[in-house]
């Protein structure tokens, strides 16, 4: 009898197991995500089969810095070079016109400030409301042209590029020069953005093609194995430097170390002050050809044409006073 209600027990026993463990599962509780990350037991076995407690975070930090080890040190980013623009700008009816054109190209350019200068005694409310509004890093100098170099066969701007290059070394005197690129930049050329990227990189002195000038449709640095040798210009080919002021920039360590390189006005003509200039800093074979060794035009000195006001009163006759 016994060995007979052992042999049922033993046949139903497995039947009783599985029903057992069908009743435990749940087939509402979600199943365990699976992770390709090792899971760590909070304890380990210690000596005598006890369980010892791990500090928490110890095998973490240990293969943190197994990998750190094996990564080169994060290097920090050079710093942009600012680029300098010095603008002179005088009253006119396009002025405004002219600078924001200007202002347009110069707030796509990373890292600039712009130096605007105008050929007036006090600063003038148009231009201090336009900078106000312009989104730009700027500085608002003045300075006027003395009345007997007003003269149309005297060069123009040199008393208020002279303004923005004393402003740059004020600035500076007192501290370490940051990296820097200055060029001079007229309100009445058009910029493509390419021009930026080239001459931020200017060791010294960079040089490259400029549109519409000379009487031509470009004027260029000649450049054989990656020196200028010549110039390609309509006009007094025996400059020194036969450039248009849209078609260099000079770094500002090289404008820092020269502290008397100015735009002279006593016996400088007109065309001939860029290589007045350059002379004081540099030498043609020294010069940086860019623009794909002074190949493509990336700059034109695209003036307004003059603006017909044959019918504007001589008086105000509107309602309103509309600032052009």
């Amino acid at each position: 009898m016994k060995s007979a209600l052992c042999s049922r027990f033993f046949i139903l026993l497995p039947w009783i197991l599985i029903v057992i463990i069908m009743l435990d599962v749940d087939p509402r509780r979600p199943a365990p995500q699976l992770t390709s990350r090792p899971y760590f037991s909070p304890h380990t076995v210690g000596c005598g089969g006890s369980r010892v407690p791990l500090r928490r975070g110890s095998l973490g930090r240990d293969a943190a810095e197994k990998r750190n080890e094996s990564r080169p040190p994060l290097q920090p980013e050079p710093r942009l070079p600012t680029i300098y623009a010095i603008t002179p700008t005088y009253s006119r009816p396009v002025q405004k016109a002219e600078l924001t054109r200007l202002a347009n190209t110069f707030r796509q350019v990373a890292q600039l400030h712009w130096i605007l200068v105008e050929d007036r005694a006090t600063r003038s409310e148009l231009v201090s409301s336009f900078l106000a509004r312009a989104g730009l890093p700027n500085t608002h100098l003045h300075v006027p042209t003395p009345r007997r170099y007003k003269r149309p066969w005297l060069p123009r701007a040199t008393e208020q590029r002279n303004a923005g290059l004393a402003w740059l070394r004020q600035r500076h005197q007192h501290q370490s020069a940051q990296p820097g690129v200055l060029f001079f930049a007229d309100d009445d050329n058009t910029y493509s953005l390419e021009l930026f990227q080239e001459m931020r990189t200017t060791r010294k002195v960079s040089v490259w093609p400029v549109g519409l000038v000379g009487g031509r449709r470009y004027e260029r640095p000649l450049v054989k194995n990656g020196k200028v040798v010549g110039w390609y210009t309509g006009w007094r080919e025996d400059r020194p430097f036969a450039i248009d002021m849209a078609g260099f920039a000079v770094s500002l360590q090289v404008i820092l170390s020269n502290p008397k390189a100015v735009f002279k006005r006593r016996g400088s003509q007109p065309g001939m002050q860029e290589s007045d200039f350059l002379k004081q800093i540099t030498t043609v074979e020294e010069l940086e050809p860019k623009a794909s060794n002074c190949t493509k035009v990336l700059v034109w000195h695209t003036r307004t044409e003059k603006v017909n006001l044959a019918n504007e009163p001589k008086s105000h006759l509107d309602t309103v006073n509309i600032e052009v």
